[in-house]
This record gives C-alpha cells, structure tokens and sequence, in this order.
C-alpha cells in the first residue's frame, strides 16, 4: 500500500490487473526504445561503411544530418497533443533513423571492439539501472531534478571547452555523463511506473509508451557516447 503506483491505481481496477497492464505497458515501451537502437545502430554501421561516410561527413550535409534529430524532437512536443499515436510512432523512428545517420561518425573514430565493449557496458548499466528504477519504493524524484541540473550542466562545461580544447575537463564531463545519465535512466522508470495510471485505457497511453521509450533511448545513446570516449579504442 505505501507503492505510490498502486495509491494512484485507476477505481475499479484491482492490483493483478494494473500489475499486468503495466507490464505490458513497460514491455511495449522497452520494445520501441529497443527497435529505435537497432535501427539507430545499423543505420550507423551502414553509413559508415558505404558510400555515405563521404557523401555525409566529407559535405556540409553533414549539419543537415546533425540538426535533423533535434528537428524530430522539436515537432514531437510541440505537436504532442494533435498527432496521432501513429504519426508519433513515424517520428519516432524517423528521429532513430537520422540518429544513426549522424552516429555513423563513431564508427570511423573507434575500432568494432571498443564500440561493442562500450555498448555492453552501457546495456548492462541500464538493465540493473531500470529494475531498480521499476522495483525501489524510495521516492527518486529529488534524484531526477537534481540531475537534470546536472545535465545543463555538462551542456555548459562541453560548450566551455569548445574554446578551452582541455582533455581533463573533456574528461570530466564524460565521467559526468555517464553517472547522470544512468542516474536519469532510473528515474524516468519510475516516473514512467507512477504516470501509467494516469492515461490508462486511452489513446494517450499509445502515446505516453512513444515518449517514455524516446526519453529512455536518448538516456541509453548519451550515456554510451559519454562511455565510449572514456574507454573507446581511436582508429589509427
């Protein structure tokens, strides 16, 4: 009784069903946030090793391809309560899709292995970090405010360097990166476990699993960048 998901449960509706429907609900989150990264990673492998590695990196195209994930985002909220659960579906991997486009750049930087070192690292960080997010009755919302500073911070210190060019304080956001965005990776677990109740049943909760899984996938992709320039091996 003290789990803050079942004090905020739907009337009507016992434990075992909002147990199960949030279940599914984190099963489907999970699976959007695991075919995004799939399609973010292929994408990546094949525009590195084709002809897109010169037609992308080697032009001014390749802002196009920066700018285009932040451009998904942007259309995303603000046209949050209009679109379709499907249109947001589109956008979704649309965004994924030009994520792996502009990630591509990692696999010219750093060898295979130290890519899927960082990767395996950083999944198995977030799996322990999402059953304690989904399964702890310890209140994290001071946790995710507090890191969210956090972000803005790094943002900050990584645009300082831009002028500075300073490996150690290049070195410390990365370390920074990596603990805050884990950190967030339990939060929003939980966060997305407490909001289910409140768009049960509806067409919002299509909608709800779209936006949950991008904030878990942008978690996932941030702090593996962050780890992979720790511990990456660079190509000759």
């Amino acid at each position: 009784m003290n789990d803050p998901f079942f004090r905020s449960g739907v009337a009507g509706l016992d434990r075992v069903t909002m147990d199960a429907g949030l279940r599914t609900h984190m099963q489907r989150i999970f699976g959007y946030m695991a075919g995004g990264l799939a399609l973010t990673g292929l994408l990546a492998w094949i525009t590195a090793h084709t002809v897109l590695a010169q037609m992308i990196f080697g032009s001014p195209v390749r802002w196009l391809v920066a700018l285009a994930p932040l451009g998904f985002i942007m259309v995303m909220n603000f046209r949050m309560s209009t679109i379709s659960s499907s249109g947001l579906k589109t956008l979704f991997f649309l965004f994924c899709g030009t994520m792996g486009l502009s990630m591509g750049a990692i696999f010219l930087t750093y060898t295979d292995a130290s890519i899927a070192r960082a990767f395996f690292v950083t999944a198995a960080t977030f799996g322990a970090m999402s059953l304690w997010g989904y399964t702890t009755k310890t209140n994290l919302a001071g946790m995710g405010a507090f890191l969210m500073m956090g972000v803005f911070g790094i943002l900050i210190a990584s645009l300082v360097n831009l002028l500075l060019v300073s490996s150690m304080l290049q070195w410390m956001v990365s370390v920074a990166g990596v603990a805050i965005f884990t950190g967030l990776t339990a939060w929003d677990v939980q966060r997305i476990k407490q909001t289910y109740a409140e768009s049960y049943g509806t067409e919002a909760n299509d909608k709800v699993a779209v936006y949950s899984a991008l904030s878990l996938y942008l978690n996932f992709i941030n702090a593996f960048q962050f780890l992979l320039s720790l511990m990456g091996d660079r190509r000759n």
